[in-house]
């Protein structure tokens, strides 16, 4: 006998009765085997190492780190403190000759002409090593008056060279790689006007 027979009429016709007839049964829950849980057992130990692997480098790597920050600082601290030190080996020689030149100035049978080539020798000496660290002299006599590089200290009027143009120079100046140590204190020549001229002849 079918199911249809056997239920009457009334409870055949209702759709929820007939979809909970028809509705498959409801699924069990899985059952982990004991393997799938040694093998996620071996996954998290391995993951577990990886991580530990990757805590330990980021430890190496942070001290490398500080070390080498510690290296740089020295190293700054030293290049600071002896930035002069092939300048000042340099100035020991003229330094020397310095002293030479007065201990034969007072001596006995000092030659002024001696002392004179003395310090001609010693003027060379440090210009070589202004040279070599490139210092450079600036000695503007006769050129235009550049207030980049020389102070005008005064204005003379001249007739001979041009307005504007050194005429004497006071104190040299000096300049280190192109960057200005100190300026040249000159004279500038003036423009001579009429009545000027006028009055002096």
């Amino acid at each position: 006998m079918s199911i249809e027979e056997a239920l009457p009429d009334e409870t055949l016709n209702s759709p929820q009765d007939m979809a909970e007839i028809s509705a498959p049964p409801s699924p069990q829950p899985d059952v982990i085997e004991v393997g799938s849980v040694e093998e996620l057992a071996r996954q998290l130990a391995e993951t577990g190492l990886k991580a530990q692997d990757y805590w330990d480098r980021l430890v190496r790597l942070q001290a490398e780190f500080e070390n080498h920050k510690k290296r740089t600082e020295k190293d700054l601290q030293n290049a600071h403190k002896f930035a002069l030190e092939r300048f000042a080996k340099e100035l020991l020689t003229v330094m020397d000759s310095l002293e030479l030149g007065i201990q034969a100035s007072v001596s006995s049978q000092s030659d002024v002409e001696k002392l004179r080539e003395g310090m001609e020798l010693t003027l060379r000496q440090l210009a070589a090593v202004f040279e070599k660290f490139g210092i450079q002299v600036i000695d503007p006599l006769g050129d235009k008056f550049n207030p980049d590089l020389h102070q005008a200290m005064a204005a003379q009027p001249a007739e001979a060279v041009e307005p504007n143009t050194v005429v004497k120079v006071f104190q040299k100046g000096y300049s280190l790689n192109d960057r200005l140590l100190r300026p040249a204190m000159v004279i500038i020549a003036q423009q001579v006007t009429g009545s000027r001229i006028d009055q002096q002849a």
